[in-house]
């Protein structure tokens, strides 16, 4: 990629000059297209044992590939904390952070296409609705200052971004590409979120949203309800990753699309292993709960579990279309049977407090995912 001279504080620095991907066609080797087949094809029998009555446990994972993401970028919380966040709206901390990263992989999942240059702006809105790093003014907009990844300054970062000026155009034309309907999936996803890394279009959370870009693409071109996990994988091999991007930057597309390839393939074969282990976890509920009324909250509640893994008697009693009274009495019900457990009060306001219960069993397994 070119270069380009740009001044920060008065001082000439190099920043990157990407070159318009919207009619990008270079061909790929043989080894390199057999990488991206296996992957879609490890993808497709994801999607497929996730279809139906199983997608909600699927949606479960997409707590997995929050936590990964955000870990990613230094922000830590532990799976209990990030759905407490969740579920009592609280914010000014890590977990409420990282919450927010949940919530926009499951919005951006939502999103139809084609994407368009206000649904970009809107994830980030939402990203950033409790973080306290970022000025109101690049909250959902592009950023209007010199950005840079890794150092203290740009003379010694390891990749300056484009410059601010240029970041229209070359959005507008990333969303061009990621509406293209003729490419191979994962190449195209593989492209799109180098060019979103390289471009760095907002102030902040840049790698969480070209993340959730990847999950939005692969959705869309696959047909699957729930992508894999994939900032798993990424976090797993940190270096791997920076490489490839590196490599992208230097125009060799095709190593970075191969290590792309396989962790996407690695992401769809590690979350079938998951989702079995939360199949066997509600199996083993549906045993303990066996002498519980089909028809009865707690016996209900179940199903939900996955969807809500912390959970108040109001949230419960919404969630099943019951009273307030029922729902706590199930939800006692299941914490007599060690289905779940009954959290400390964890809230900081007067009056009586909100009682809360977490199926821990859920929350392991999504944390040990990590």
């Amino acid at each position: 990629m070119q270069m380009v001279a740009v001044t920060w504080n008065g001082l000439q620095v190099e920043a990157v000059d990407p070159p318009l991907i919207a009619d990008w066609d270079q061909d790929l080797s043989a080894a390199t297209v057999r990488s991206t087949e296996r992957a879609a094809g490890a993808i497709l029998r994801f999607g497929d044992r996730s279809a139906g009555p199983a997608e909600v446990i699927a949606r479960l994972l997409l707590r997995a590939e929050g936590l990964a993401s955000s870990a990613i970028e230094g922000l830590r919380a532990s799976a209990a904390d990030v759905a407490f966040a969740e579920a009592t709206q609280e914010d000014q901390n890590v977990a409420a952070w990282v919450a927010d990263n949940l919530a926009v992989v499951a919005q951006a999942l939502s999103t139809p296409a084609p994407l368009t240059r206000e649904v970009l702006l809107d994830w980030h809105t939402r990203l950033m609705e409790h973080s306290p790093n970022i000025a109101d003014h690049h909250v959902g907009a592009w950023r209007d200052v010199l950005g840079w990844v890794g150092g203290p300054n740009p003379k010694l970062a390891a990749h300056v971004a484009a410059p601010a000026e240029t970041i229209s155009k070359l959005m507008a034309d990333l969303v061009v590409f990621s509406n293209r309907r003729d490419l191979e999936p994962i190449t195209q996803a593989a492209i799109a979120h180098a060019q979103f890394e390289t471009i760095h279009p907002f102030a902040d959370g840049n790698g969480r949203i070209g993340r959730v870009l990847v999950g939005w693409i692969v959705k869309a071109r696959l047909g699957i309800a729930v992508p894999p996990p994939v900032s798993l994988q990424i976090a797993r091999d940190i270096g791997g990753y920076q490489a490839g991007l590196t490599l992208y930057r230097d125009d060799m597309v095709e190593p970075w699309v191969r290590w792309f390839a396989e962790a996407m393939q690695r992401s769809a074969e590690d979350a079938n292993i998951v989702m079995g282990l939360i199949e066997d976890i509600q199996a083993a509920w549906r045993e303990q709960a066996q002498d519980l009324r089909f028809d009865s909250a707690g016996r209900r509640l179940l199903e939900h579990l996955p969807s809500m893994p912390v959970v108040s008697a109001a949230t419960a009693a919404k969630a099943l279309g019951v009273s307030d009274q029922a729902a706590r009495l199930g939800l006692q019900a299941l914490a007599a049977r060690g289905i779940v457990t009954e959290l400390e009060s964890m809230t900081a306001t007067t009056g009586r407090p909100t009682r809360w219960w977490a199926a821990g069993q859920l929350l392991d397994v999504i944390g040990r995912a990590r």
